[in-house]
């Protein structure tokens, strides 16, 4: 074998490695792009629009978990238990006679359970951010209320739209407080 022929396998070898690497590298990060997908659903596409990139996007979730893992999440004591429980009712019997009050009611009250909870969210798309970590398949439910609750105070919301705010809040508020369905439900 000639010095000519040996530079040529390991020339072949060298790119058929770095072509290995390559595909293993791509397979790596479509893998993660997949999780990640999978995890965030609906948020994860809405920020890769938002960034203009999947790479973009991940980049952005992952600095939003790595702040969120610093949060002292915690639950809530039996009387806090109880008394937003207690509050939460009452925001439902209040929706009959005044719906767009009660959807305002609502929004404050998932937004002091949250913080009465330790999540460090501070504005709207924060608090978004921090439902879509912690509780990924209820982050459509939290976007759609606040958004018929900003219509509400925009006088575009209808009577309907009201009650479906209140059904999206509702799923956040009771995985927040963390009770049985059955003590939060209700009348309505």
């Amino acid at each position: 074998m000639t010095q000519h022929n040996l530079m040529l396998i390991v020339g072949a070898a060298v790119v058929v490695l770095l072509l290995a690497g390559l595909l293993a590298w791509f397979a790596s990060r479509r893998r993660q792009s997949q999780t990640m997908a999978d995890r965030y659903g609906a948020h994860y596409d809405r920020a890769v629009e938002e960034h203009g990139s999947a790479a973009k996007a991940e980049k952005e979730l992952k600095l939003r978990e790595k702040r969120f893992e610093k949060a002292q999440i915690r639950d809530l004591s039996a009387a806090d238990h109880e008394r937003y429980g207690s509050l939460w009712r009452s925001v439902q019997t209040r929706f009959v006679d005044s719906p767009a009050s009660a959807v305002a009611e609502a929004d404050t009250l998932v937004g002091e359970v949250m913080r009465l909870r330790g999540y460090p969210a501070a504005d709207l798309e924060q608090r978004l951010a921090d439902v879509a970590l912690a509780h990924p398949a209820l982050v459509e439910h939290y976007r759609d209320a606040c958004d018929i609750a900003y219509r509400s105070r925009t006088n575009k919301a209808n009577t309907e739209d009201l009650r479906q705010a209140m059904v999206h809040y509702r799923a956040l508020f009771e995985e927040l407080l963390g009770a049985p369905q059955r003590e939060l439900v209700g009348a309505h």
